[in-house]
C-alpha cells in the first residue's frame, strides 16, 4: 500500500527537528530515568533518520560514494558519543575510545558482515561479492586495527598499554591517510571493484527492484529531494551530538546497575551507532547487492578507526588522564581470529550461509566476554 513510504517519509522528516526541540528543554540536566528513557528514544530516531536521509543522499550521488557517505556519517555520530563521555563521563573512561572502536571493529567484521552474508546465502542459496573490493578493504581494515589498536600494548616509550605524544601522533597520521587512500581507490582508482556483481554472475535480481529502465536499480531521488535530505541529515547530526551528551550520565548509570563492567559503555555506544548501518546491510543483502553490505560494514569498520583515532588523538591535547588504546590479550585473540574468518570468507567472493553463521558465533563470543570477561 501507498501509506507505508508517506508515514516513513514524514517520520524522518520529523525526527530531526523533534530531536532539536527535545535537546533544547533536556540540555544541561542530569535526567532521571523515565526522561533518559525517552530521550534516548528520540536519539534513537534521530539516528536512524540522520542515516536514512544520508541513504537518500548516498543513492542520489551512486555508489560505491554512497556507502562512504553513510559510513562516514556514522563515524561522526561515534566519535560524538566518544567525546561527550569522556568529557561528561563519571567513571574511568580511559579505554574508552579503545573499548568503541574496537567493539565497532568486532561489530562490523562479525555482526553486519555475517548478518548480510547469511541473508543473502538463505535467499540466494550464495552471497556473491567481489574479492578484489572486498579483499582491498579488509586488508585496510587489519592494517588499522594493528596500528592503533595492537601495537599500543607491546610499545615500551610509555607505560602500560599507551602510545607517546610522539606514537599517537604517528598513528594519527598513518590511520588518516590509509583512510585517504582507501578512500581514493574505492571511488577513483578501482571504483568497478566495489559495485555489486550479481548481475554479471548469473544472480537473479529480485522483482520489486527494478526501474523503468529494468537495469536492476531504482531510480534516484531528484536533486531537491537529495538536498533536504542533506539538511536533515546534519539537523539530525546535531541533535545526535546534544542529546549523546545528555545521554552520557543515563548510560553509564545503566551499565553500573545492571552489573556489566564499565568498559561495556564502549559496547553500548558502537551497538547504537551501527545498528542504522546494520539495518542498511541487511536491506542490501535482501536486494542480492552484497558486495554493498560489505562495503558497508568494512567502510565503517575502516571510518570508525581511520576518523576516530584521529579526533581522539587531537582531543587528548585538552581531555585529562591517560588514553589507552592497546587491546587485552582475551580481545587480541578474538581480532586475530575474526581476521583470519574474514579471509578465508573473501578470497572465494562467495559464501555459504555457514560463513554467516561462524561470524555471528564469533559476535557472540565478543559480546559475551564483554560482559563476563
Amino acid at each position: 500500500m501507498s501509506a507505508s513510504p508517506a508515514s516513513r517519509f514524514h517520520w524522518t522528516t520529523l525526527a530531526p527537528p523533534i530531536a532539536l526541540v527535545v535537546l533544547a528543554f533536556s540540555w544541561g540536566r542530569h535526567p532521571g530515568l523515565v526522561a533518559a528513557l525517552a530521550i534516548g528514544i528520540f536519539l534513537i530516531g534521530a539516528v536512524l533518520s540522520a542515516v536514512h536521509h544520508a541513504e537518500v543522499v548516498a543513492h542520489r550521488i551512486g555508489e560505491p560514494f554512497g556507502s562512504l557517505l553513510l559510513a562516514v556519517a556514522v563515524t561522526v555520530i561515534e566519535v560524538a558519543l566518544i567525546v561527550t563521555l569522556m568529557v561528561g563521563g563519571t567513571g574511568n573512561t580511559s579505554a574508552l575510545a579503545r573499548d568503541t572502536v574496537f567493539a565497532a571493529v568486532m561489530i562490523t567484521l562479525n555482526g553486519i558482515a555475517g548478518l548480510s552474508l547469511l541473508i543473502g546465502a538463505l535467499k540466494y542459496r550464495m552471497a556473491v561479492f567481489n574479492p578484489e573490493g572486498a579483499g582491498s578493504a579488509l586488508v585496510t581494515v587489519v592494517a588499522l586495527a594493528t596500528l592503533t589498536l595492537v601495537l599500543p600494548r607491546f610499545t615500551t616509550s610509555s607505560p602500560g598499554p599507551e602510545f607517546s605524544s610522539a606514537q599517537l601522533a604517528f598513528a594519527a597520521v598513518a590511520s588518516l591517510g590509509l583512510y585517504g587512500i582507501f578512500v581514493i581507490t574505492q571511488t577513483v582508482k578501482h571504483r568497478g571493484f566495489f559495485l555489486p556483481v550479481e548481475a554479471g554472475r548469473g544472480q537473479e535480481i529480485p522483482e520489486g527492484h527494478r526501474d523503468e529502465d529494468d537495469d536492476g536499480h531504482a531510480d534516484p531521488p531528484s536533486t531537491r529531494a537529495a538536498l533536504a535530505s542533506l539538511a536533515l541529515l546534519l539537523l539530525g547530526l546535531v541533535a545526535v551530538v546534544g542529546l549523546a551528551k545528555v545521554e552520557s550520565y543515563p548510560i553509564e548509570d545503566a551499565v553500573d546497575a545492571v552489573g556489566f563492567p564499565h568498559s561495556f559503555v564502549g559496547v553500548v555506544i558502537a551497538l547504537l551507532v551501527l545498528l542504522p548501518e546494520s539495518i542498511a546491510a541487511a536491506r542490501a543483502a535482501a536486494r542480492n547487492r552484497v558486495q554493498i553490505s560489505l562495503n558497508l560494514a568494512y567502510g565503517s569498520a575502516m571510518a570508525s578507526i581511520g576518523l576516530t583515532i584521529p579526533v581522539i588523538a587531537v582531543a587528548s591535547i585538552w581531555l585529562e588522564g591517560p588514553l589507552v588504546l592497546g587491546l587485552e590479550p582475551t580481545q587480541m585473540v578474538l581480532l586475530l581470529v575474526s581476521v583470519i574468518v574474514a579471509v578465508l570468507t573473501v578470497v572465494p567472493g562467495r559464501s555459504k550461509a555457514l560463513q554467516g553463521f561462524v561470524h555471528l558465533s564469533l559476535l557472540a563470543a565478543f559480546v559475551f566476554l564483554a560482559i563476563n570477561p
